[in-house]
């Protein structure tokens, strides 16, 4: 199914098909499966048992399945999975400020939590050209605190549209997170949707909305990386939510 055009109206193909392992994580499913023999050969099995859920677990991190990226002018795509934890007014990070970043007022910040048991392959938010991408080391505090946007360590991403909107994203290393792979550099061509990169074990993703625009989403939701619509730009829509 990969890029086919589906539609609305009923066109395309839509099947079932079991997710493949992105190549980052074979390489733990691998280390992860020695263990499991080795404990099976010389410890009690209840312990190579255990090695196994744990094998099986690390394998699906790493699973990489097919999304279907809705089309159409404006529309901010969710670039990660995960629950919707914070949408609040705050100024850019100091790596993505600047005439030729996010500008130095306040935008609407929207931050999705993955937890261990999201997929956490990262997308683009929206089709463009990266114009900045800044990696910082730093702590791995949970990544679902406010301060893990200022203290741990984190990759920002800023793509630009061809008719100079900039949408920036951070990718945040969390509690168990230790490591943040990027697919991207510095004047690549990105499709919305496409693949950006991968965090290890847990963490968060921040997206930065441009002046005068407000999420599709609301606190509390869900969202689906390179399918769920986050915002539509230009769009400041007033949306109420009934967790039930």
């Amino acid at each position: 199914m990969n890029n086919r055009i589906l539609t609305n109206k009923g066109e395309g193909e839509a099947r079932w098909s079991l997710p493949s392992i992105h190549p980052e994580g074979r390489k733990f499913g691998l280390i992860a499966a020695g263990i499991t023999l080795l404990c099976f050969l010389v410890l009690p099995d209840i312990f190579g048992w255990l090695m196994a859920g744990l094998t099986i677990w690390t394998v699906a991190f790493f699973r990489d399945p097919v999304r279907v990226t809705p089309r159409g002018d404006g529309l901010v795509i969710s670039p990660a999975d995960g629950l919707v934890t914070q949408i609040m007014e705050v100024l850019p990070p100091p790596e993505m400020r600047g005439a030729d970043g996010l500008g130095d007022a306040p935008l609407l910040r929207v931050s999705i939590f993955m937890s261990v048991f999201d997929v956490h392959v990262n997308r683009a938010p929206i089709g463009g050209t990266v114009k900045r991408v800044a990696y910082i080391a730093g702590k791995f505090i949970n990544a679902d605190l406010d301060k893990a946007s200022e203290d741990n360590e984190r990759q920002h991403v800023l793509i630009e549209r061809g008719d100079g909107v900039r949408i920036g994203l951070t990718q945040i290393a969390g509690l168990v997170a230790r490591r943040i792979v990027p697919f991207v550099k510095d004047g690549d061509m990105m499709a919305g949707g496409q693949r950006i990169g991968l965090i290890r074990f847990g963490s968060r993703v921040d997206v930065f909305l441009p002046a005068g625009t407000l999420p599709s989403i609301v606190k509390g939701q869900r969202a689906i990386a390179g399918e769920t619509v986050l915002a539509q730009l230009g769009q400041a829509p007033m949306i109420e939510g009934i967790a039930q």
